[in-house]
C-alpha cells in the first residue's frame, strides 16, 4: 500500500518543495526480528510551510524524519531535499547538505556548555567557516527572543531558554528546511508554547519550512496541516489543526502496531531494533 498526501488544500500553498519522500520503505531487521518501520510512504512538504507529523507510539513518525533528513538510511523508495535526492550521496556529501541546508531542533538541547548563547548560536556557521548575515542573525535572535540573553552560558538560561538557543542556531544558517523532533519534550507547558510560538513566527515571519514530529495535539496545533501515520503507512492528513481536532483525529487511528514496539537505536544505525516513534 503506498500513502501519498502531498499539500494543503484550501488557501494556496507554494508549489515549491522543500522535502520529499517517495516510496519510502524502511525495514529493521530481517527474518523473526524484521520490522517494517515505514511502508512505502509519499508525502511531499512544501517550502514557507509548517508540518506537523503524529501517531501512535511505533508508528514510524521519528523514522520518517530521520529518513527525509538523512540521519536513517532508507531500505527502498527515495527522498530528496529541494532537488537533491538523498540516495545516491556519499557520506561526505550528506554531511554538507546537512550542514548548509538543513536545521534540526531535538527534544534534547545539544547546547556546549562552554560557550555562551551567541556562540551556540553560530556555531555550525563557524564549524563551516562561513560568516553568518549579521541582518539575519539579529533578525533570528529577536523573533526568539534572546536580546538580553546572548552572554549568557546555558547554565544560566532556562530550560525553555535553552530551546530558544537550539532554535535560533537552526534557523541562523537560513537553511532550507528545519526538523524538530518532540523539540518542547524537555520543557514545561509554558515554556513549551513559547519555542512553539518562536517556530510559528518564523514560518509566518521568515518564511522558514518546518517539519515537527510531536506526540501533543497541542503543539500540532501550532502547524499549518498535521500528517498522521500509523503501522509505517501516512493514514489521515489535517489542514488548519486545532488541539481538539488533532485529538479527535488521534482517537480514530489504529492503536495495534503491527509490529512489535522495540527501542530504537540511533539514527543511521543498521541494528535490528525497530524506532518507537
Amino acid at each position: 500500500m503506498t500513502s501519498s498526501f502531498t499539500g494543503a488544500t484550501g488557501a494556496a500553498p507554494s508549489t515549491a518543495v522543500a522535502a520529499r519522500a517517495t516510496g519510502l520503505t524502511k525495514v529493521y531487521g530481517e527474518g523473526e526480528t524484521k520490522v517494517v518501520a515505514l511502508d512505502a510512504v509519499s508525502a511531499e512538504f512544501r517550502q514557507g510551510e509548517f508540518t506537523a507529523i503524529m501517531g501512535p507510539s511505533g508508528s514510524g513518525k521519528s523514522t520518517l524524519m530521520h529518513c527525509v533528513a538523512g540521519l536513517d538510511t532508507i531500505t527502498s523508495g527515495s527522498a530528496a531535499i529541494g532537488g537533491t535526492e538523498l540516495g545516491p550521496l556519499k557520506d561526505k556529501q550528506l554531511t554538507k547538505l546537512r550542514r548548509d541546508k538543513i536545521g534540526f531542533i531535538f527534544q534534547a538541547f545539544n547546547l556546549l556548555p562552554t560557550l555562551n548563547a551567541l556562540e551556540n548560536i553560530t556555531l555550525p556557521m563557524d564549524i563551516a567557516g562561513r560568516k553568518p548575515d549579521q541582518d539575519w542573525l539579529e533578525k533570528v535572535v529577536k523573533t526568539v527572543g534572546l536580546e538580553g540573553r546572548l552572554t549568557h552560558r546555558p547554565s544560566e538560561l532556562s530550560g525553555g531558554q535553552q530551546q530558544r538557543v537550539a532554535v535560533a542556531r537552526a534557523l541562523a544558517g537560513q537553511p532550507e528546511i528545519i526538523f524538530a523532533d518532540e523539540p518542547t519534550g524537555n520543557l514545561d507547558s509554558r515554556s513549551g508554547a513559547e519555542v512553539l510560538g518562536f517556530l510559528r513566527n518564523s514560518v509566518r515571519e521568515l518564511g522558514q519550512t518546518i517539519v515537527m514530529v510531536t506526540h501533543d495535539p497541542v503543539a500540532a496545533a501550532y502547524a499549518d496541516r498535521v500528517v498522521f501515520l500509523a503501522d509505517g503507512r501516512i493514514v489521515d492528513e489535517l489542514h488548519g489543526p486545532t488541539a481538539e481536532s488533532v485529538l479527535d483525529r488521534m482517537r480514530s487511528l489504529p492503536t495495534g502496531a503491527a509490529a512489535p514496539q522495540r527501542e530504537s537505536t540511533r539514527p543511521g544505525s543498521e541494528g535490528t531494533a525497530a524506532p518507537t516513534g
